[in-house]
């Protein structure tokens, strides 16, 4: 009896004496339509997540982008998002107008990543080569109260317009708008996505397109976080000019709820991955880290300052 209780006490001893098991964490990383540029990202960040930090599973969640993201958030219904600058300021303040019934205050900031370009594209036998020429057409605008619908409004608002100036609205996702515009049942669709976004080089790869300018003027109109910029000539097949246009920074956010070491690893595998999303689609090439924690209306999560103050960004 005496060996027996002596066994047993070494055992009790053994296992609170051995290293407690780190139990295994979750990153849900909501992204937007798989046609899009942030599946994608969202799926390179997932699997380099899932690869590199321990006792972590990661599912990436196609969704309809910005504002449901944000939302999702909000409701501890993910860990990292992407999200266009205006929609995350909207978020930020409760614009219900924008989606947000409330404010968002558990939204907290990984970092700035690329620019989202917002791109106006026809069919060429629509006739439409300048804003104006919009009226009287029809236009896809993307999802009801995505990121890419609030960019549509702020772009015809600033352009003198409004949806009632156009023949025709309709509110698709990127992928659908392409298909009715190759059986000719749409003029033109807004994207406001990064440079090269699949949609768009399967459009021009199966129609002749406009890409149509958004001038200098009406961006300024607009004002920050919009800035003037140019999708270079030949992004798109068929398309033989730089062609001006806005732009809106994206982010990578996350909530308060995510602890300082979970999102100091997001964080510093995100700057520290550049490669590997660059290879996944175009507009990973322009996530650069110097310009990571500048100009977001939303604050910095702890994990993040504490990657930004080892790499200098942030004394």
């Amino acid at each position: 009896m005496i060996a027996k209780l002596i066994g047993a006490a070494a055992v009790v001893a053994a296992v609170l004496s051995a290293p407690a098991v780190q139990a295994q964490q979750f990153i849900n990383v909501l992204t937007g339509g798989t046609s899009g540029v942030y599946y994608p990202l969202g799926v390179a960040i997932g699997k380099i997540y899932s690869d590199k930090i321990a006792n972590v599973k990661t599912q990436v969640q196609a969704t309809k982008a910005s504002v449901e993201n944000l939302v999702l958030l909000q409701q501890g219904r993910g860990e990292l998002a992407f999200a266009l600058g205006d929609s995350l300021k909207a978020a930020w303040e409760g614009d219900e107008e924008a989606g947000f019934k409330k404010k968002m205050d558990k939204l907290r900031t990984i970092g700035a990543i690329y620019p989202n370009y917002i791109q106006i594209v026809a069919t060429a036998d629509s006739g439409i080569k300048t804003l104006a020429d919009l009226k009287g057409k029809s236009l896809s605008v993307g999802a009801p109260k995505s990121g890419t619908e609030l960019n549509s409004r702020a772009i015809l608002g600033a352009a003198g317009m409004s949806y009632k100036d156009i023949g025709k609205v309709e509110y698709l996702p990127f992928a659908e708008s392409v298909d009715l515009m190759k059986n000719r049942q749409l003029n033109a669709t807004l994207q406001s996505a990064g440079l090269g976004v699949a949609s768009l080089k399967d459009l021009s790869t199966s129609a002749d397109i406009t890409v149509v300018s958004v001038p200098k003027e009406i961006v300024d109109k607009i004002g920050p976080p919009f800035v003037a910029v140019t999708i270079p000539a030949n992004t798109y097949t068929g398309q033989d000019k730089d062609v001006p246009t806005a732009a809106v920074v994206n982010y990578l956010v996350t909530s308060s709820e995510v602890s300082d070491d979970l999102a100091y690893q997001m964080t510093k595998l995100v700057f520290e991955s550049l490669g590997e999303l660059a290879n996944a689609r175009v507009a990973g090439k322009e996530i650069k880290l110097e310009t990571a924690a500048i100009g977001s209306p939303v604050p910095l999560h702890p994990g993040a300052i504490r990657y930004y103050k080892e790499k200098g960004l942030i004394k």
